[in-house]
């Protein structure tokens, strides 16, 4: 990973960095514009760190959607969705809105804003749940992390927001290095389509054969998938507290 650089909004005409300002083509009157845009969300300075890459700059993350990157404000350091100029999403709006949903039910980083390029919110520092499953066998912790990622995905489905990632868990469950769990991501999230958080991430965690599950089943011991599946089906009839609880009490 290269060294972490620091630049000051106003800076960001300099070439690489113009670039991923404008990912992937650089285009003088964008970034001025979207220069003026990070002003007025308070952003005063980016930092371009982390294990990802973007036009040979470290990044945080690279999606089909935006560059991920550090924010500073006055107050706190923040994590900057930047979007790209060949995204087929014209503004963050959308994510935001999911995004904020989600937080009314303590889920997902802290929202800050979401504008036409950019979203910012809280930035957590850590690494991909799968990493930190592989690296913590302890029976006892191991249960509390799932069980909390499940209570994230119950509250979701209580207030009717789908992710629609979570089929894919790995890449969008992040540890932070208090160990809490966090769903990140929202962009194709909706509250038009049925729910389906607790069934895809239970899926994935117990029922299927990636590396996840095979993590989960050497940490946890054997379960029974035909219960599991047997429990995920009748939550799907009837996504009540009770059934909630007995796919739990079958899975940890």
């Amino acid at each position: 990973m290269k060294s972490s650089v620091k630049l000051s909004v106003e800076n960001l005409t300099e070439e690489p960095y113009a670039t991923i300002l404008c990912y992937p083509h650089t285009k003088p009157l964008e970034v001025a514009n979207r220069i003026l845009e990070l002003k007025e969300l308070g952003v005063q300075m980016v930092e371009f760190t982390g294990s990802g890459s973007a036009a040979n700059v470290s990044v945080i993350g690279k999606g089909y959607t935006g560059i991920v990157i550090i924010a500073h404000t006055n107050s706190e350091q923040l994590a900057l969705k930047i979007r790209r100029i060949d995204s087929g999403r014209e503004n963050f709006f959308h994510e935001a809105e999911m995004l904020q949903k989600a937080n009314n039910v303590a889920v997902g980083p802290r929202i800050l804003a979401g504008s036409k390029n950019f979203l910012l919110s809280q930035f957590v520092d850590g690494d991909f749940l799968t990493k930190w499953l592989n690296d913590n066998k302890d029976t006892e912790n191991f249960c509390r992390v799932i069980r909390d990622v499940l209570e994230q995905c119950w509250r979701l489905d209580m207030v009717g927001l789908d992710h629609g990632e979570l089929s894919k868990a790995p890449r969008h469950l992040l540890m932070d290095k208090l160990d809490k769990p966090f769903i990140v991501d929202f962009e194709t999230a909706s509250i038009q389509r049925r729910v389906a958080n607790v069934t895809s991430v239970c899926q994935h965690f117990f029922v299927g054969d990636s590396f996840v599950s095979k993590l989960v089943w050497e940490t946890l011991g054997k379960k029974s998938r035909s219960q599991i599946v047997n429990a995920l089906q009748n939550y799907k009839k009837d996504k009540s507290r009770q059934n909630f609880e007995t796919i739990l009490q079958i899975c940890l």
